[in-house]
């Protein structure tokens, strides 16, 4: 599932805390490996996956009830989650949740192969046609549709303060005239992403969204997808939102081009796009939505609130090594806005 660092690297603190946590369950407990957030434990009966979070109680009944209803549509590409020996979801102990699932035997995707990629595409997809089958009303989650093309605006106009600012200063460092150089053609990018939500039926979708508690994982990326030969797992569910589904395919897509190996290549996220709606289907309006979601300047928009804003205590090397890592991508970015454009001319056409 994940590579593990050895028992040796678990203090005798925390190991007595698994132990204790442990004893809630009905196994017996041979050996702790720890993965990143979450320990493998080896017991009498396989190896299991036991999960820590400082909060989130109803996150954890959330994940229970998801997979056990997914599994009964037959959808198994999740974990298993095992209740206590009370039939409790989790195990509070001190300032921690801990909840104990099935191990998939597994790696992390690498995701840098379209191949693997749109495997991921269509995962996402069966996921998102999976959780629309089932009664989501008693759980407890959070809604995270927002007012985008409010958040764009007030975004844009942050620009101009910026610019603003950094024309009004005597002295004038690097970074100040590198990103002032750059602020009008992110701007107009920005625009247009504006511009694409507001012409969209963003408002209508997202109240469809809202109505029908339409689920999102809202983390799906390499971390949170296991490859098992040729199956594909889709894990955390701790993060399930009400969303827009097509701001998890967006979120996906945007932060795949910024990986060297597809650069804001669009033939890239045209397959994956054209995978994931061979399963679950994507509208025009859809289309238009993660567009601007995907293409709005957030990268550049973050830095120059933490410069002229937050005036976060950031070496000028530090500031400007961002800023390099944000244009290098600049012009095939623009590419990518055109090719996108072009698609959903034709897919309107269609």
């Amino acid at each position: 599932m994940e590579k593990c660092s050895r028992i040796e690297e678990i203090s005798i603190k925390e190991k007595n805390i698994l132990n204790d946590v442990m004893s809630y369950y009905d196994y017996r407990v041979i050996n702790f490996y720890k993965c990143r957030s979450a320990y493998k434990v080896e017991t009498d009966c396989g190896f299991l996956c036991l999960k820590r979070m400082r909060r989130g109680a109803q996150k954890v009944a959330n994940g229970y009830y998801l997979v056990e209803q997914l599994h009964n549509i037959n959808f198994t590409n999740v974990a298993s989650y095992i209740l206590t020996k009370n039939g409790d979801y989790c195990v509070k102990k001190k300032q921690y949740i801990f909840y104990l699932t099935q191990w998939l035997s597994g790696e992390e995707c690498t995701i840098n192969s379209i191949e693997e990629v749109v495997r991921c595409a269509e995962l996402l997809a069966q996921f998102h046609t999976a959780v629309k089958k089932i009664d989501i009303s008693p759980l407890k989650i959070d809604s995270n549709l927002k007012n985008w093309p409010h958040i764009f605006s007030s975004n844009l106009a942050d620009l101009e303060k910026f610019k603003y600012i950094i024309e009004k200063k005597i002295i004038k460092h690097d970074f100040d005239k590198a990103f002032l150089s750059y602020i009008d053609s992110f701007y107009q990018r920005g625009l247009t992403a504006l511009n694409f939500l507001n012409r969209s039926k963003y408002y209508s979708i997202s109240r469809s969204a809202r109505n029908k508690h339409t689920i999102c994982h809202d983390s799906f990326y390499y971390q949170n997808i296991l490859k098992d030969g040729d199956k594909y797992y889709i894990i955390d569910l701790d993060s399930i939102i009400i969303d827009l589904q097509v701001n998890d395919l967006g979120k996906f897509i945007r932060r795949l081009m910024y990986r060297k190996e597809f650069s804001w290549d669009f033939e890239v996220a045209r397959q994956i796009i054209e995978a994931y709606r061979k399963i679950n289907e994507v509208s025009y309006h859809e289309l238009e939505i993660m567009l601007a979601l995907i293409v709005f300047p957030h990268k550049f928009w973050k830095l120059g609130k933490k410069r002229y804003f937050k005036n976060k205590h950031w070496g000028e090397q530090k500031y400007i090594h961002k800023l390099d890592k944000i244009i290098m991508f600049n012009e095939a970015q623009d590419l990518f806005l055109r090719d996108y454009m072009l698609y959903i001319q034709n897919y309107d056409s269609q």
